[in-house]
């Protein structure tokens, strides 16, 4: 969500939500859940004072959690230790051992207690032991399959995090995916935007055929997933970032062939932010001095978007 971190996408699939109904894939089901490997790209625009805009390639893991923790041979990535990649739990949360128990925990101190499903966390993995997360997604789903809640979990460059926890609009059973969520901005993440206005979430899982216009076999069923994230102020839309991805089963050979294609992904993320940074700087947009972090660690937010919210 900084400028220079996340960012990308392929927004067809927001547009067509039946495609994304719950229920075309068993996300809620633990017991048939596998992780998964997204590879796609990320893509910003920022539209003032001065146009700026990047795509970059990237990878990320999308993690069954709750199949994790009673079936941990799932996972083909080193878990809290060493590996060209790996996954650690502490870079989530708390900082402690096990993320999963953290947002259990986060969820039950909200008063959120009908998470039975799966909960799957979308993030990027440690290549060669280094990582920087800008944003990464909890989905924390019903035994049925609906989506319940989601969590944004943010880290800016100073070390700090910050959730932004999604829900359905009172009397909603659950989110919808492709609907837009919104939150009000009360976290520092760029020196060249200032903490007021709002983001607008929107999150698409589309199962489909190969065959639909993807050089597939008909018949063979592909996942994509695509996450946007739109800061608006007073005077409008001002960042929109997305990543879309293609979705494959995360196995010895899926994650050898990102890690040939991308040694440097994590570098990479903060490289680009510096770069980034350099590139507006240079456009001569205002810098904006960094305030304290928000005392809550946790802004909870309901669906919809306000009525009068511009649309871009």
């Amino acid at each position: 969500m900084a400028e220079g971190g996340l960012s990308g996408v392929g927004m067809q699939a927001l547009d067509k939500p039946a495609a994304a109904a719950h229920g075309a894939v068993g996300f809620g089901d633990s017991a048939s859940a596998r992780a998964l490997l997204g590879r796609g790209q990320v893509r910003h625009q920022r539209l003032r004072p001065a146009l700026n805009a990047f795509a970059y390639p990237v990878f990320f893991v999308l993690l069954p959690m709750r199949a994790l923790r009673s079936r941990p041979g799932l996972l083909c990535l080193a878990r809290n230790r060493r590996g060209l990649l790996s996954f650690h739990d502490r870079d989530h949360g708390a900082g402690g051992g096990d993320a999963l128990a953290w947002v259990e925990q986060l969820l039950s101190a909200h008063g959120i207690d009908d998470v039975d499903g799966e909960i799957w966390l979308q993030t990027f993995p440690r290549v060669l032991g280094y990582v920087f997360k800008p944003v990464s997604f909890w989905f924390g789903h019903r035994s049925d399959g609906s989506l319940r809640v989601v969590l944004a979990e943010v880290n800016n460059t100073f070390g700090e995090r910050h959730v932004y926890l999604l829900e359905p609009a009172k009397g909603a059973r659950e989110l919808r995916w492709g609907e837009a969520l919104a939150a009000s901005k009360v976290f520092h993440v760029s020196p060249f935007c200032q903490v007021r206005g709002s983001y607008r979430f929107r999150f698409a899982r589309v199962e489909r055929d190969a065959g639909d216009g993807q050089g597939g076999p008909r018949g063979e069923r592909t996942q994509r997933m695509v996450a946007r994230v739109e800061h608006h102020d007073d005077e409008g839309p001002l960042l929109l970032t997305s990543v879309s991805a293609e979705l494959d089963e995360l196995t010895a050979a899926s994650s050898r062939r990102a890690l040939l294609a991308q040694p440097l992904l994590t570098l990479g993320v903060m490289w680009r932010i510096h770069w980034q940074a350099l590139r507006l700087w240079r456009k001569r947009v205002p810098w904006v001095a960094k305030p304290n972090p928000p005392a809550q660690p946790v802004t909870r937010a309901r669906v919809p978007v306000p009525s009068d919210a511009p649309t871009p």
